[in-house]
Protein backbone atom coordinates (compact mmCIF):
# COMPACT_ATOMS: atom_id res chain seq x y z
CA UNK A 1 0.00 0.00 0.00
CA UNK A 2 3.05 2.50 -0.40
CA UNK A 3 3.08 4.78 -2.83
CA UNK A 4 6.29 7.65 -2.93
CA UNK A 5 4.60 10.64 -4.48
CA UNK A 6 7.52 10.64 -7.43
CA UNK A 7 6.31 7.08 -8.15
CA UNK A 8 3.24 6.33 -10.72
CA UNK A 9 3.44 2.81 -9.99
CA UNK A 10 1.21 3.58 -6.77
CA UNK A 11 -1.12 0.89 -5.14
CA UNK A 12 -4.70 1.36 -3.53
CA UNK A 13 -5.39 -1.00 -0.60
CA UNK A 14 -9.32 -2.33 -0.83
CA UNK A 15 -10.24 -2.46 2.87
CA UNK A 16 -12.60 -5.28 3.97
CA UNK A 17 -16.12 -4.37 5.01
CA UNK A 18 -15.56 -3.36 8.59
CA UNK A 19 -11.91 -1.69 8.75
CA UNK A 20 -12.17 1.81 8.96
CA UNK A 21 -9.11 4.87 8.55
CA UNK A 22 -7.91 4.42 11.97
CA UNK A 23 -7.35 0.66 11.31
CA UNK A 24 -5.29 1.41 8.49
CA UNK A 25 -3.27 4.21 10.93
CA UNK A 26 -2.69 1.96 13.87
CA UNK A 27 -1.25 -0.30 11.40
CA UNK A 28 1.16 1.84 9.53
CA UNK A 29 2.19 3.51 12.78
CA UNK A 30 2.98 0.26 14.31
CA UNK A 31 4.88 -1.21 11.20
CA UNK A 32 6.77 2.34 11.38
CA UNK A 33 7.66 1.51 15.09
CA UNK A 34 9.50 -1.08 14.48
CA UNK A 35 10.81 -0.29 11.28
CA UNK A 36 11.87 3.51 11.54
CA UNK A 37 9.38 6.55 12.12
CA UNK A 38 8.45 8.22 9.38
CA UNK A 39 6.16 10.39 8.63
CA UNK A 40 3.63 9.53 6.77
CA UNK A 41 -0.07 9.92 4.85
CA UNK A 42 -2.87 7.56 4.72
CA UNK A 43 -5.26 8.72 1.70
CA UNK A 44 -8.99 7.93 1.13
CA UNK A 45 -9.09 7.72 -2.21
CA UNK A 46 -13.25 7.04 -1.79
CA UNK A 47 -13.50 10.55 -0.24
CA UNK A 48 -13.11 11.98 -3.74
CA UNK A 49 -15.61 9.26 -5.16
CA UNK A 50 -18.10 10.52 -2.16
CA UNK A 51 -17.07 14.57 -3.26
CA UNK A 52 -17.77 14.21 -6.59
CA UNK A 53 -20.88 12.28 -6.22
CA UNK A 54 -21.88 15.22 -3.63
CA UNK A 55 -20.77 18.10 -6.19
CA UNK A 56 -22.99 16.11 -8.91
CA UNK A 57 -25.77 15.82 -7.10
CA UNK A 58 -25.65 19.62 -5.93
CA UNK A 59 -23.64 21.78 -8.75
CA UNK A 60 -24.42 20.03 -11.84
CA UNK A 61 -24.75 20.88 -14.70
CA UNK A 62 -21.62 22.82 -13.70
CA UNK A 63 -18.14 21.00 -15.08
CA UNK A 64 -15.62 20.78 -11.98
CA UNK A 65 -11.52 21.58 -13.22
CA UNK A 66 -9.45 20.55 -10.35
CA UNK A 67 -6.42 22.87 -9.47
CA UNK A 68 -3.30 20.31 -9.86
CA UNK A 69 -1.17 22.30 -7.63
CA UNK A 70 -3.72 21.93 -4.91
CA UNK A 71 -2.51 17.90 -4.49
CA UNK A 72 -0.95 16.47 -7.90
CA UNK A 73 -0.01 13.07 -6.40
CA UNK A 74 -0.57 10.42 -8.59
CA UNK A 75 -3.53 8.79 -6.90
CA UNK A 76 -5.68 11.77 -6.67
CA UNK A 77 -4.93 12.67 -10.58
CA UNK A 78 -6.13 9.42 -12.02
CA UNK A 79 -9.05 8.75 -9.83
CA UNK A 80 -10.47 12.31 -10.80
CA UNK A 81 -9.39 11.77 -14.49
CA UNK A 82 -11.05 8.30 -14.47
CA UNK A 83 -14.31 9.98 -12.89
CA UNK A 84 -14.35 13.01 -15.97
CA UNK A 85 -12.78 15.95 -13.85
CA UNK A 86 -11.02 18.40 -15.69
CA UNK A 87 -7.96 19.80 -14.91
CA UNK A 88 -6.29 23.20 -13.94
CA UNK A 89 -2.89 23.94 -14.19
CA UNK A 90 -0.89 26.57 -13.29
CA UNK A 91 2.57 25.15 -14.56
CA UNK A 92 4.26 22.97 -17.73
CA UNK A 93 4.92 20.17 -15.16
CA UNK A 94 1.48 19.68 -14.06
CA UNK A 95 0.03 20.00 -17.84
CA UNK A 96 2.47 17.30 -18.69
CA UNK A 97 1.26 15.41 -15.69
CA UNK A 98 -2.14 15.43 -16.40
CA UNK A 99 -1.69 14.30 -20.00
CA UNK A 100 0.54 11.55 -19.07
CA UNK A 101 -3.34 10.36 -17.67
CA UNK A 102 -4.33 10.58 -21.13
CA UNK A 103 -6.62 13.85 -20.48
CA UNK A 104 -7.73 15.75 -23.73
CA UNK A 105 -6.61 18.96 -23.83
CA UNK A 106 -10.60 20.24 -24.30
CA UNK A 107 -10.45 19.19 -20.08
CA UNK A 108 -7.00 21.21 -19.45
CA UNK A 109 -6.71 25.01 -18.73
CA UNK A 110 -3.99 26.46 -18.40
CA UNK A 111 -4.87 29.08 -15.60
CA UNK A 112 -1.38 30.57 -13.69
CA UNK A 113 -1.72 34.06 -14.26
CA UNK A 114 1.77 35.02 -14.61
CA UNK A 115 2.98 32.56 -17.55
CA UNK A 116 6.36 31.76 -18.62
CA UNK A 117 6.97 32.34 -22.53
CA UNK A 118 8.53 29.12 -23.24
CA UNK A 119 5.35 27.49 -20.68
CA UNK A 120 2.85 29.32 -23.30
CA UNK A 121 4.43 27.49 -26.01
CA UNK A 122 4.69 23.94 -24.72
CA UNK A 123 0.67 24.98 -23.89
CA UNK A 124 0.52 25.60 -27.76
CA UNK A 125 2.45 22.34 -29.01
CA UNK A 126 -0.21 20.33 -26.44
CA UNK A 127 -2.92 21.65 -28.15
CA UNK A 128 -3.91 23.56 -24.57
CA UNK A 129 -5.61 26.67 -25.40
CA UNK A 130 -7.98 27.85 -22.89
CA UNK A 131 -5.85 30.32 -20.45
CA UNK A 132 -6.57 33.10 -18.24
CA UNK A 133 -5.69 36.55 -18.35
CA UNK A 134 -5.97 39.65 -16.73
CA UNK A 135 -3.50 42.03 -17.92
CA UNK A 136 -2.53 43.38 -21.26
CA UNK A 137 1.21 42.31 -21.02
CA UNK A 138 0.25 38.58 -20.26
CA UNK A 139 -2.58 39.18 -23.30
CA UNK A 140 0.69 40.47 -25.35
CA UNK A 141 2.87 37.41 -24.31
CA UNK A 142 0.11 34.85 -25.13
CA UNK A 143 -0.41 36.42 -28.30
CA UNK A 144 3.29 36.01 -29.82
CA UNK A 145 4.16 32.72 -28.22
CA UNK A 146 0.39 30.56 -28.76
CA UNK A 147 -1.94 31.64 -32.15
CA UNK A 148 -4.74 29.53 -30.93
CA UNK A 149 -5.01 30.25 -27.51
CA UNK A 150 -9.02 30.98 -26.38
CA UNK A 151 -8.75 33.21 -23.33
CA UNK A 152 -10.68 33.69 -19.98
CA UNK A 153 -10.91 37.04 -18.85
CA UNK A 154 -10.06 36.67 -14.83
CA UNK A 155 -11.97 39.59 -13.38
CA UNK A 156 -11.56 40.86 -9.62
CA UNK A 157 -13.71 40.28 -7.10
CA UNK A 158 -15.33 43.06 -4.62
CA UNK A 159 -14.13 40.31 -1.38
CA UNK A 160 -11.25 42.56 -0.08
CA UNK A 161 -11.53 41.20 3.46
CA UNK A 162 -7.87 40.85 5.38
CA UNK A 163 -7.76 37.27 4.25
CA UNK A 164 -8.14 37.87 0.92
CA UNK A 165 -5.27 39.78 -0.07
CA UNK A 166 -4.61 37.52 -3.39
CA UNK A 167 -7.86 39.13 -4.92
CA UNK A 168 -6.28 42.32 -5.24
CA UNK A 169 -3.43 41.28 -6.61
CA UNK A 170 -4.91 39.31 -9.83
CA UNK A 171 -8.03 39.87 -11.53
CA UNK A 172 -8.58 43.32 -14.01
CA UNK A 173 -11.49 46.02 -13.33
CA UNK A 174 -14.64 46.24 -15.93
CA UNK A 175 -13.13 49.08 -16.74
CA UNK A 176 -9.71 47.63 -18.00
CA UNK A 177 -12.05 44.37 -19.74
CA UNK A 178 -12.56 46.96 -22.48
CA UNK A 179 -9.07 48.05 -23.18
CA UNK A 180 -7.91 43.93 -23.39
CA UNK A 181 -10.94 43.52 -25.30
CA UNK A 182 -9.65 46.47 -27.88
CA UNK A 183 -5.74 45.20 -27.91
CA UNK A 184 -7.43 41.23 -28.20
CA UNK A 185 -9.07 42.51 -31.71
CA UNK A 186 -5.79 44.33 -32.38
CA UNK A 187 -3.46 41.29 -31.69
CA UNK A 188 -6.46 38.90 -33.46
CA UNK A 189 -6.63 37.20 -29.81
CA UNK A 190 -9.91 34.83 -29.24
CA UNK A 191 -11.54 35.76 -25.74
CA UNK A 192 -14.18 32.85 -25.03
CA UNK A 193 -15.38 33.73 -21.48
CA UNK A 194 -14.82 34.73 -17.78
CA UNK A 195 -12.74 34.03 -14.81
CA UNK A 196 -13.60 35.06 -11.05
CA UNK A 197 -12.26 33.62 -7.48
CA UNK A 198 -14.15 34.07 -4.61
CA UNK A 199 -12.06 32.49 -1.86
CA UNK A 200 -13.56 29.40 1.19
CA UNK A 201 -12.95 31.56 4.11
CA UNK A 202 -15.40 34.63 2.50
CA UNK A 203 -18.16 35.06 4.36
CA UNK A 204 -20.07 37.23 2.37
CA UNK A 205 -22.03 35.22 -0.26
CA UNK A 206 -23.45 38.51 -1.99
CA UNK A 207 -19.19 38.24 -3.02
CA UNK A 208 -20.97 35.99 -5.57
CA UNK A 209 -23.74 38.01 -6.85
CA UNK A 210 -21.52 40.94 -7.77
CA UNK A 211 -18.96 38.60 -9.37
CA UNK A 212 -21.97 37.32 -11.18
CA UNK A 213 -23.18 40.65 -12.29
CA UNK A 214 -19.79 41.59 -13.88
CA UNK A 215 -19.53 38.61 -15.42
CA UNK A 216 -22.43 39.19 -17.51
CA UNK A 217 -21.30 43.12 -17.85
CA UNK A 218 -18.25 41.21 -19.47
CA UNK A 219 -20.00 39.49 -21.80
CA UNK A 220 -22.35 42.23 -22.58
CA UNK A 221 -18.99 44.17 -23.49
CA UNK A 222 -17.76 41.30 -25.20
CA UNK A 223 -20.63 41.06 -27.65
CA UNK A 224 -20.27 44.66 -29.68
CA UNK A 225 -16.64 43.81 -29.94
CA UNK A 226 -17.80 40.56 -31.76
CA UNK A 227 -16.46 38.27 -29.14
CA UNK A 228 -18.30 34.83 -29.32
CA UNK A 229 -18.25 33.93 -25.49
CA UNK A 230 -19.27 30.41 -24.65
CA UNK A 231 -17.39 30.03 -20.83
CA UNK A 232 -17.44 30.97 -17.36
CA UNK A 233 -15.69 29.97 -14.78
CA UNK A 234 -16.62 30.81 -11.14
CA UNK A 235 -13.36 29.44 -9.68
CA UNK A 236 -12.40 27.59 -6.32
CA UNK A 237 -13.11 28.75 -2.79
CA UNK A 238 -15.22 25.18 -1.99
CA UNK A 239 -14.45 23.92 1.50
CA UNK A 240 -15.58 20.23 0.72
CA UNK A 241 -18.53 21.14 3.83
CA UNK A 242 -21.99 20.26 1.74
CA UNK A 243 -23.39 23.01 3.86
CA UNK A 244 -21.09 25.35 1.86
CA UNK A 245 -21.52 23.46 -1.54
CA UNK A 246 -25.61 24.16 -0.60
CA UNK A 247 -25.76 27.66 0.29
CA UNK A 248 -23.22 28.66 -2.97
CA UNK A 249 -25.25 26.44 -4.98
CA UNK A 250 -28.84 28.66 -3.92
CA UNK A 251 -27.25 31.92 -4.11
CA UNK A 252 -25.57 31.36 -7.86
CA UNK A 253 -28.37 28.77 -9.40
CA UNK A 254 -31.07 32.22 -9.62
CA UNK A 255 -28.51 33.90 -11.30
CA UNK A 256 -27.14 31.47 -13.72
CA UNK A 257 -30.57 30.77 -14.85
CA UNK A 258 -31.28 34.60 -15.71
CA UNK A 259 -27.43 35.39 -16.80
CA UNK A 260 -26.42 32.23 -18.75
CA UNK A 261 -29.40 30.48 -19.06
CA UNK A 262 -28.96 26.93 -20.86
CA UNK A 263 -29.88 28.42 -24.46
CA UNK A 264 -27.40 30.33 -24.14
CA UNK A 265 -24.55 28.43 -24.51
CA UNK A 266 -22.37 29.46 -22.05
CA UNK A 267 -20.49 26.27 -20.35
CA UNK A 268 -20.08 26.77 -16.54
CA UNK A 269 -17.12 25.42 -14.65
CA UNK A 270 -15.67 25.76 -11.53
CA UNK A 271 -12.50 24.85 -9.95
CA UNK A 272 -12.92 22.97 -6.62
CA UNK A 273 -9.07 22.21 -5.11
CA UNK A 274 -9.63 21.47 -1.18
CA UNK A 275 -12.74 20.55 -1.72
CA UNK A 276 -12.09 16.99 -3.39
CA UNK A 277 -8.27 16.43 -1.12
CA UNK A 278 -8.72 18.40 1.97
CA UNK A 279 -10.58 15.64 3.86
CA UNK A 280 -8.94 13.00 1.66
CA UNK A 281 -5.65 12.60 3.64
CA UNK A 282 -3.98 12.09 7.12
CA UNK A 283 -0.91 12.75 8.21
CA UNK A 284 1.17 10.70 11.11
CA UNK A 285 3.95 12.84 12.36
CA UNK A 286 6.22 11.39 15.44
CA UNK A 287 7.61 13.53 17.96
CA UNK A 288 11.43 13.55 17.57
CA UNK A 289 12.51 15.85 20.78
CA UNK A 290 10.76 17.60 23.80
CA UNK A 291 11.75 20.58 25.71
CA UNK A 292 10.25 21.77 29.18
CA UNK A 293 10.10 25.91 28.60
CA UNK A 294 9.84 28.71 30.76
CA UNK A 295 6.84 29.22 32.64
CA UNK A 296 6.02 32.59 31.32
CA UNK A 297 5.94 31.68 27.69
CA UNK A 298 2.64 32.29 25.52
CA UNK A 299 0.23 30.19 27.17
CA UNK A 300 -3.15 29.16 24.99
CA UNK A 301 -6.31 31.97 25.73
CA UNK A 302 -7.25 31.16 29.70
CA UNK A 303 -4.62 28.43 30.69
CA UNK A 304 -2.47 31.14 32.60
CA UNK A 305 -5.33 32.21 34.57
CA UNK A 306 -5.94 28.60 35.93
CA UNK A 307 -2.53 26.41 35.84
CA UNK A 308 -0.36 26.22 38.46
CA UNK A 309 2.65 28.00 38.77
CA UNK A 310 4.94 24.54 39.16
CA UNK A 311 2.85 22.90 35.62
CA UNK A 312 5.62 22.44 33.02
CA UNK A 313 5.27 23.81 29.66
CA UNK A 314 6.52 22.06 26.81
CA UNK A 315 7.75 22.24 23.21
CA UNK A 316 7.76 18.97 21.25
CA UNK A 317 9.55 18.53 18.03
CA UNK A 318 8.52 16.26 15.25
CA UNK A 319 9.85 15.16 12.20
CA UNK A 320 8.03 17.19 9.46
CA UNK A 321 7.30 20.84 9.23
CA UNK A 322 6.88 23.99 7.32
CA UNK A 323 9.21 22.46 4.97
CA UNK A 324 7.40 19.84 4.13
CA UNK A 325 3.96 18.88 4.55
CA UNK A 326 3.41 21.99 6.82
CA UNK A 327 4.44 24.34 4.11
CA UNK A 328 0.94 25.96 3.66
CA UNK A 329 1.32 27.32 7.68
CA UNK A 330 3.66 30.12 5.86
CA UNK A 331 0.90 31.84 4.58
CA UNK A 332 -2.13 30.71 6.45
CA UNK A 333 -3.60 29.28 9.43
CA UNK A 334 -3.35 25.86 10.11
CA UNK A 335 -6.89 24.48 9.61
CA UNK A 336 -6.43 21.22 11.65
CA UNK A 337 -5.76 20.52 15.33
CA UNK A 338 -3.13 17.58 16.65
CA UNK A 339 -4.59 14.75 17.99
CA UNK A 340 -2.40 12.28 20.34
CA UNK A 341 -2.75 8.91 18.65
CA UNK A 342 -1.69 7.06 22.22
CA UNK A 343 -4.08 6.12 24.30
CA UNK A 344 -4.97 7.98 27.60
CA UNK A 345 -7.22 8.75 30.38
CA UNK A 346 -9.87 11.25 30.55
CA UNK A 347 -8.80 12.60 33.85
CA UNK A 348 -5.22 12.65 32.86
CA UNK A 349 -3.71 16.47 33.12
CA UNK A 350 -3.16 18.73 29.84
CA UNK A 351 -0.31 20.98 29.47
CA UNK A 352 0.31 24.01 27.48
CA UNK A 353 2.34 22.99 24.83
CA UNK A 354 3.54 23.99 21.32
CA UNK A 355 4.96 21.91 18.20
CA UNK A 356 7.95 22.80 15.68
CA UNK A 357 9.07 20.93 12.99
CA UNK A 358 13.19 19.30 12.65
CA UNK A 359 14.49 22.49 11.40
CA UNK A 360 15.72 24.69 14.61
CA UNK A 361 14.34 27.01 12.11
CA UNK A 362 12.42 30.28 13.98
CA UNK A 363 9.62 29.88 11.20
CA UNK A 364 9.18 26.30 11.67
CA UNK A 365 6.53 26.62 14.15
CA UNK A 366 3.36 24.40 13.31
CA UNK A 367 0.70 25.01 15.99
CA UNK A 368 1.58 28.14 18.85
CA UNK A 369 -0.44 26.55 21.69
CA UNK A 370 -2.28 23.93 22.17
CA UNK A 371 -3.36 21.73 25.37
CA UNK A 372 -1.94 18.05 25.30
CA UNK A 373 -1.18 15.28 27.84
CA UNK A 374 2.22 14.71 28.68
CA UNK A 375 4.33 13.00 25.13
CA UNK A 376 7.63 11.43 25.23
CA UNK A 377 9.48 10.99 22.14
CA UNK A 378 8.37 8.50 19.87
CA UNK A 379 4.55 8.98 20.15
CA UNK A 380 2.48 9.37 17.46
CA UNK A 381 0.51 12.96 16.84
CA UNK A 382 -2.35 12.95 13.89
CA UNK A 383 -3.48 16.04 11.46
CA UNK A 384 -6.44 15.19 9.41
CA UNK A 385 -7.64 17.56 6.47
CA UNK A 386 -3.95 17.47 5.49
CA UNK A 387 -4.68 16.34 1.46
CA UNK A 388 -4.30 20.20 0.44
CA UNK A 389 -1.58 22.81 -0.24
CA UNK A 390 2.07 20.44 -0.27
CA UNK A 391 1.02 17.03 -1.41
CA UNK A 392 3.32 16.86 -4.63
CA UNK A 393 5.56 19.92 -3.71
CA UNK A 394 9.46 19.36 -3.26
CA UNK A 395 11.38 21.03 -0.77
CA UNK A 396 15.28 21.73 -1.14
CA UNK A 397 15.69 22.41 2.77
CA UNK A 398 18.56 20.10 4.00
CA UNK A 399 17.73 16.62 3.52
CA UNK A 400 13.59 16.74 4.07
CA UNK A 401 12.17 13.16 2.50
CA UNK A 402 8.92 13.27 1.69
CA UNK A 403 6.65 11.16 3.69
CA UNK A 404 5.16 7.71 2.29
CA UNK A 405 1.43 7.65 1.20
CA UNK A 406 -0.37 4.53 1.96
CA UNK A 407 -3.48 5.05 -0.65
CA UNK A 408 -6.73 2.93 0.50
CA UNK A 409 -10.19 2.67 -0.71
CA UNK A 410 -13.34 1.00 0.63
CA UNK A 411 -15.36 -1.53 -0.91
CA UNK A 412 -17.93 0.45 -1.09
CA UNK A 413 -16.71 3.37 -2.80
CA UNK A 414 -14.66 0.97 -5.11
CA UNK A 415 -18.98 -0.65 -5.69
CA UNK A 416 -19.53 2.81 -6.68
CA UNK A 417 -17.31 3.43 -9.34
CA UNK A 418 -17.52 0.23 -10.85
CA UNK A 419 -21.55 0.58 -11.01
CA UNK A 420 -20.97 4.13 -12.70
CA UNK A 421 -18.96 2.23 -15.20
CA UNK A 422 -15.90 4.14 -14.58
CA UNK A 423 -13.84 2.05 -12.87
CA UNK A 424 -11.06 1.58 -15.88
CA UNK A 425 -8.66 -1.50 -16.35
CA UNK A 426 -5.89 1.40 -16.29
CA UNK A 427 -6.72 1.96 -12.53
CA UNK A 428 -7.69 -1.38 -11.48
CA UNK A 429 -3.98 -2.59 -12.04
CA UNK A 430 -3.28 -0.38 -8.51
CA UNK A 431 -5.92 -1.74 -6.40
CA UNK A 432 -5.27 -4.44 -4.08
CA UNK A 433 -6.87 -6.64 -1.71
CA UNK A 434 -5.94 -5.78 1.97
CA UNK A 435 -6.69 -8.79 4.49
CA UNK A 436 -8.62 -8.39 7.55
CA UNK A 437 -5.13 -8.46 9.52
CA UNK A 438 -5.19 -4.58 10.20
CA UNK A 439 -7.92 -5.18 12.07
CA UNK A 440 -6.20 -7.53 14.52
CA UNK A 441 -3.90 -6.52 17.61
CA UNK A 442 -0.48 -4.92 16.69
CA UNK A 443 1.48 -8.56 17.64
CA UNK A 444 -0.86 -10.34 14.94
CA UNK A 445 -0.85 -7.80 12.44
CA UNK A 446 2.97 -7.49 12.16
CA UNK A 447 3.16 -11.13 12.57
CA UNK A 448 1.01 -11.38 9.14
CA UNK A 449 3.28 -8.24 7.73
CA UNK A 450 6.60 -10.51 8.29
Amino acid sequence: MKGFLEDANYSIGLLDEGATLADVIDNCIYEHTHTGKKAFYVGDLGKLVRNNMQWQNVMAPIKPFYPVKCNSTPGVLEILGTLGVGFACSSKSEMALVQDLGISPENIIYTNPCKQASQIKYAAKAGINIMTCDNDTELKKISRNHPNAKLLLHIATEDITADEEMNMKFGTTLKNCRHLMECAKELGVQIVGVKFHVSGSCKDLQTYIHALSDARCVFDMAEEFGFKMNMLDIGGGFTGSELQLEEVNHVIRPLLDVYFPKESGVNVIAEPGCYYVSSAFTLAVNVIAKKTVECDKILPSGVEQTRNDDEPVFTYYINDGVYGSFASKLSEKLNTIPEVHKKYKEDEPLFASSLWGPSCDELDQIVENCLLPELSVGDWLIFDNMGSGTLGEQSTFNDYQRPLIYYMMSFSDWDEMQDAGIASDTLMKNFFFVPSCIQLSPEERFSTAA
